[in-house]
């Protein structure tokens, strides 16, 4: 990529352009319906979509990445002549001044025709100039509003994948949290439901947080699972134990949890069973897999699954080289043979698997980018799909999760920010997405939505 001050140049001859960036989410208006059914093209690295600044139809706004909102400026047709017309056809995406050096600032501009403003999809979901041969590139590989998007040597990075969504919001008008009552602070849930018919959530917490609900509504806090401390922990964390997975097989409940502490590979994954799921009633089973910094992977966030021939497996992983996957021994829960497979890996960060067996089909759900933030969270979940446990999953798009791929299904909007860690769970009206998610204020919240599969069997949120 260019050096910063190259960038910082550009920025400002982009202002210069047009005193039309207006940055700010109030500057944006609604888009008419006939602009909105227009497809919106969307940034694999960040789930952000191409966006004409301000949403301004002055020619020269200067384009850039912004939250996928359906606004006129977000609606890309691609012509039979190369175009990639904008605001109901009446805008070009435009070389600034026909340039053909990487740097190239991008704008909207008035249709000429030129060969400055011919484009074509290439490689690996890449959108390139045909005269000049470079690539839609988001300045830098940075993810956040406002980004820069401009011509840059076509290199194959997720800063340069973009994905025709239709619908021109870029497939992001997502519904809000289904209705939660009671005790809805959350972080990390895992769920389980119980023979009786209710639910048990477990979530990140000194000694691993329980909740239960009778009509998955309304949630009472149930105590912790560890309410004496967790000492065989110690080598790993004396603080909260993170990212729990819940899962009853055999007549008993299965804890599978995560010590460790921000930033560190030096983690350790940990197994407690017990009879009833109830505070205080869980038997610590010993130390699944651990890991150090010369690891390459990390040891957190781990998914138990069943596989169709009656396996048990543990998927986990967080940045790093990515998600992982380890065969367990079903009589003890604990790892069997030294296997590990790869699953997913992303330069954004990738992490908190969760894997769903559906109609011979194993969908991986993960969260990218950035947790524990509050607000300014950049979770969103992602999802891709295999025939076999261990791989290979790849997205809608035919990417492979192993080459940064992942179909979005769930990202803030609104006042929904950074959902993400998500958990499956197969219940009688369906399956059902349980994540957390921020408030405003930067709360951590139990979010709740079911799932619907489209005709190609893939999940959205509903």
């Amino acid at each position: 990529m260019a050096p910063s001050s190259r960038r910082r140049a550009l920025a400002r001859r982009l202002l210069s352009i047009t005193a039309a960036v207006a940055l700010a989410a109030g500057g944006l208006v609604a888009a008419s319906s006939a602009q909105a059914a227009a497809p919106a093209l969307r940034s694999a690295a960040s789930g952000r979509c191409l966006d004409v600044a301000g949403n301004s139809t002055t020619p020269g706004a200067a384009i850039q990445i912004w939250d996928c909102n359906g606004v006129a400026g977000q609606g890309w047709t691609l012509t039979s002549a190369g175009e990639l017309r904008t605001f109901d056809g009446t805008r070009c995406l435009d070389a600034l001044n026909w340039g053909t050096t990487a740097g190239t600032a991008l704008i909207s501009w008035s249709c000429t025709g030129g060969a400055n403003q011919k484009f074509a999809w290439g490689a690996n979901g890449s959108l390139r100039s045909q005269q000049s041969g470079l690539c839609l590139d988001v300045t830098s590989n940075r993810t956040a509003n406002g980004t820069a998007v401009a011509l840059w040597t076509c290199n194959g990075r997720d800063n340069q994948r973009w994905t025709s969504v239709s619908g021109g919001d870029g497939g992001t008008t997502y519904p809000n949290p289904g209705v939660v009552t009671g005790a809805t602070w959350a972080h990390d849930p895992t769920v389980v439901k119980r023979p009786d018919g209710s639910y048990l959530v477990a979530t990140t917490g000194r000694g691993i947080p329980l909740k239960t609900s009778r009509d998955r509504t309304a949630w009472t806090d149930a105590g912790a699972a560890f309410p004496n401390g967790t000492p065989w922990t110690a080598t790993h964390t004396t603080g909260d134990l993170w990212a729990p997975d819940l899962s009853y097989r055999d007549g008993r409940y299965w804890l599978y949890y995560s010590a460790s502490t921000f930033g560190s590979q030096t983690s350790g994954i940990y197994l407690a069973t017990s009879p009833s799921g109830d505070a205080g009633t869980w038997t610590n089973r010993g130390l699944v897999v651990s890991t150090t910094s010369s690891s390459g992977y990390n040891a957190i966030d781990p998914d138990v699954v069943t596989d169709a021939q009656g396996r048990l497996w543990l998927s986990l992983g967080s940045f790093w080289s990515g998600i992982k996957l380890i065969a367990l021994d079903p009589s003890t829960g604990l790892r069997s043979g030294s296997a590990i497979h790869s699953l997913a890996t992303r330069s954004g960060g990738v992490e908190a698997p969760d894997i769903l067996h559906r109609d011979g089909y194993y969908y991986l759900f993960v969260s990218f980018d950035a947790c524990c933030r509050g607000a300014q969270s950049t979770y969103r979940v992602a999802v891709g799909r295999s025939t076999s446990i261990t791989g290979p999953y790849v997205d809608r798009a035919g990417v492979a999760m192993t080459s940064g791929g992942g179909t979005q299904v769930l990202a803030g909007h609104g006042s929904v920010h950074g959902p993400g860690h998500s958990a499956t769970l197969r219940d009688g009206d369906g399956d059902v997405l349980f994540y957390h998610w921020y408030t405003d204020a930067g709360d951590s919240r139990l979010g709740i939505n079911l799932l619907g599969w489209d005709a190609a069997g893939w999940p959205y949120v509903r």
